[in-house]
């Protein structure tokens, strides 16, 4: 596990999680669809990553989809890791 999928993963784990959730969450555990993750802390999410890796994530592509696994953030943020500004 690479160091940005091992950091969504845990700041998941600790923010959304109850103590005492025994669920694991994988790089393709479905966290929205899976009621881990509902759109207000989507937003939360959004921020962390901004913030933490020093990009702009547009509301569009702020999707349900690109959030529902830590695979799909992953992508969502080298995506936009890769984009001069």
């Amino acid at each position: 596990m690479d160091e940005l999928t091992k950091m969504v993963r845990d700041y998941v784990i600790k923010e959304y999680l109850e103590e005492g959730d025994e669920r694991e969450v994988t790089e393709t555990t479905p966290l929205i669809s899976g009621g881990i993750v509902d759109s207000f802390s989507m937003v939360s999410l959004k921020r962390f990553l901004e913030r933490k890796c020093s990009i702009k994530i547009p509301d569009d592509d702020a999707t349900p989809q690109a959030f529902d696994t830590v695979q799909s953030i992953v992508a969502l943020v080298r995506r936009f890791q890769q984009v001069p500004v």
